[in-house]
């Protein structure tokens, strides 16, 4: 479940917006509306996490073969 940029870029854009729009309008105590802007915050943070966690492994991976040449 890995983003681009563009894409995560995109979601920050409707999440900011979302909170915008919907505090303007007084309807983020909303239950449904809460809940999709906390499942794009989820969204975007579990891609933060992944995209680091990979970018890690393949750090490792690469001192890993600098060490064995």
């Amino acid at each position: 479940m890995i983003l681009n940029d563009k894409q995560s870029l995109l979601l920050c854009g409707v999440l900011a917006a979302g909170l915008f729009v919907t505090g303007i309008f007084n309807i983020l105590d909303n239950f449904i509306v809460l809940t999709i802007l906390v499942l794009i915050f989820l969204i975007i943070i579990a891609n933060i996490i992944y995209t680091k966690s990979k970018h890690f492994e393949e750090d490792l991976n690469d001192s890993q073969e600098k060490n064995s040449q």
